[in-house]
């Protein structure tokens, strides 16, 4: 294996990470800058106010979203399997 190959490896896999963490990044993100205006506007300073919503919102996009990223990681881990078995 040559060391293109192996950068060629590396990059998909940081890639295929980025694909797998931006739903959940953004989700929560999202509700965090909701969250943070409603207690800028309502001057409630509840740390876990944030919490809450935010693990709800990521619950319901892993609920949407499990399956077709499980048969993304399958995906990736046979393509990395084949490159170990073919040499």
């Amino acid at each position: 294996m040559t060391e293109l190959e192996v950068l060629d490896i590396l990059y998909n896999a940081f890639q295929l990470a980025l694909r797998l963490a931006m739903p959940f990044l953004l989700t929560s993100m999202i509700v965090g800058v909701v969250i943070a205006i409603f207690q800028a506007a309502t001057q409630i300073n509840e740390q876990t106010m944030t919490f809450v919503p935010k693990f709800l919102s990521i619950l319901v996009v892993m609920g949407f979203l499990g399956s077709s990223i499980l048969a993304t990681l399958q995906d990736f881990f046979r393509q990395m399997v084949a490159l170990i078995a073919g040499g």
